[in-house]
């Protein structure tokens, strides 16, 4: 039948398309990765943005629907109607809200009264940060004993250039006196990612965050299984 041999060529053309694709990315990573084209932060960048690229992705139509005239559509909200809507996807930078702590991720610190003194911004995350900054709406946060301690995390932050022009918003840096603060900092932000040095933190949010990173040297152990594991951010991206 003519329509249904039309509709078998249709199909396979998508499929080739596809497979054409897919050669493309494949050899995009591994040119990425043999001539060391990028750093590491420009690597991260890449791969957050694939993953939130793929996340919207999956949200559209996946296949090609042929127009069915005699038939209305039924009445919906307001949307975009347009026949070039496919194409307009969000752009991933908007779409992504990652949320980090400081201590033991950002700064060599590890505890709130090592911050009261100073902070130290390891320097293997700072190029890290900035291209997270591109791709995602970034916000840090961390759980602090006094006003000395923010005053210190905020000056770390400046003096690493991490408040450059297009990188993080000072605005974006939060401060709470509890981890369950923390807790609901992520929650009211709706985070997509979360980076925690606290397992506690991490176990309460393994319902609500879609995705987590848990940095600690513990091997294996009960985590969820939304939450990965690393010993440090750079060695997570590598």
């Amino acid at each position: 039948m003519p329509g249904l041999a039309a509709e078998q060529d249709a199909v396979s053309l998508v499929r080739r398309v596809a497979r054409a694709l897919n050669r493309r990315v494949t050899d995009l990573v591994a040119l990425l990765f043999q001539h060391n084209a990028g750093s590491l932060g420009a690597v991260a960048g890449f791969a957050i943005a694939v993953v939130f690229a793929w996340r919207f992705l999956r949200s559209s139509p996946g296949r090609p629907r042929r127009p069915a005239p005699k038939r209305p559509p039924p009445p919906v909200a307001p949307v975009v109607t347009d026949s070039t809507a496919p194409e307009a996807v969000e752009p991933v930078g908007d779409a992504g809200k990652v949320t980090c702590q400081l201590l033991g991720v950002v700064f060599e610190e590890k505890t709130p009264e090592e911050l009261q003194k100073h902070a130290t911004v390891r320097p293997a995350v700072i190029e890290l940060l900035l291209e997270i900054c591109k791709c995602c709406d970034l916000y840090l946060m961390e759980t602090v004993l006094d006003d000395k301690s923010e005053e210190n995390a905020l000056m770390a932050l400046e003096s690493a250039g991490l408040f450059r022009a297009g990188g993080l918003m000072k605005e974006k840096v939060l401060f709470c006196s509890t981890e369950v603060g923390r807790t609901s900092f992520v929650r009211q932000l709706e985070a997509d990612f979360h980076i925690d040095t606290s397992l506690d933190v991490v176990s309460q949010l393994s319902r609500f965050v879609r995705c987590q990173l848990f940095i600690s040297s513990m091997e294996g152990g009960q985590l969820a299984a939304n939450v990965y594991n690393s010993p440090n951010l750079e060695q997570f991206f590598s």
